[in-house]
């Protein structure tokens, strides 16, 4: 709640506080709704291993319920936030959009294509217009919760070790949040398909160890010692290597402008100011 506060008395915003795994609460919401932008799900990846049910509940049954309230108030367009994590480990990288078979290898992921899946069939089914966005890692202010914030807060507690899951040679894409943003937006103006899928990331990729040398340096700190846990991934179900194609989304005009580090240091930077 604390971050939209700022936006309560707004007049052009009606804030509803509900549980999309209520839904009587959420079929009020969208009646007369032009565009459901579903970004709701619980985005822990590592979270599957602990607790088997939590993606089922907060993924997919939430985004069942959410398309039950859309077909029963007639709502007829949705933007709902993926994953690249559906992708599993790609053979191909860059991955593109039409990349297959899709093999996802954390519970987290399932849940995502799962959700997927019902999307397009209710579009298909039920006359909804879809925009599917798969994300790669995405970064920025607020961020609650992924590797910047953990070496934060690992180097907070201990400013002259910091232990990196793996063997810190992961390398992914990381997207600023202010970016993903105007992705979606750029993407949902601009594309008019039954169902439109499209991938969201950066073009470039950085390694966990090249991470975690951007928090030392944002946190002014020096004689880091790195350790690694070992292994070539970080936990169960973690993809080592994840970059996704945004060929299709340049071809309607929209580009990155910020690369992985840009990303990841501006996000290490503005996390640092906030919790001063």
């Amino acid at each position: 709640m604390e971050f939209i506060e700022h936006q309560l008395e707004n007049p052009d915003l009606s804030f509803v506080k509900g549980d999309l795994l209520d839904p009587e609460a959420i079929e009020n919401a969208c009646k007369e709704v032009d565009l459901v932008c579903h970004v709701a799900a619980n985005p822990d990846v590592k979270l599957g291993v602990s607790d088997t049910r939590v993606h089922f509940d907060q993924n997919i049954l939430a985004t069942y319920n959410l398309l039950e309230a859309m077909r029963k108030s007639g709502s007829k367009k949705i933007a709902f936030t993926s994953t690249s994590t559906v992708y599993g480990e790609a053979k191909v990288m860059p991955t593109p959009e039409d990349y297959g078979p899709l093999i996802p290898i954390s519970l987290y992921g399932a849940s995502k294509l799962a959700c997927e899946a019902l999307v397009t069939s209710y579009s298909h089914t039920f006359d909804i217009q879809a925009w599917i966005f798969r994300f790669a890692n995405i970064v920025g202010p607020r961020s609650t919760h992924g590797i910047t914030v953990d070496f934060i807060k690992k180097l907070k507690e201990n400013p002259k070790s910091l232990e990196i899951l793996g063997d810190g040679k992961q390398e992914k894409s990381y997207l600023h949040v202010s970016e993903c943003v105007n992705a979606i937006l750029f993407a949902i103006e601009k594309s008019k398909e039954e169902v439109n899928i499209f991938n969201i990331g950066s073009e470039d990729t950085i390694s966990a160890t090249g991470i975690g040398k951007i928090v030392v340096e944002e946190m002014g700190l020096s004689n880091v010692e790195f350790t690694y846990t070992g292994g070539s991934r970080g936990w169960k179900g973690d993809v080592p290597k994840m970059r996704l194609d945004i060929e299709k989304l340049k071809s309607i005009g929209w580009k990155p402008a910020y690369t992985s580090e840009t990303s990841v240091r501006e996000t290490a930077r503005i996390l640092l100011a906030e919790n001063k």
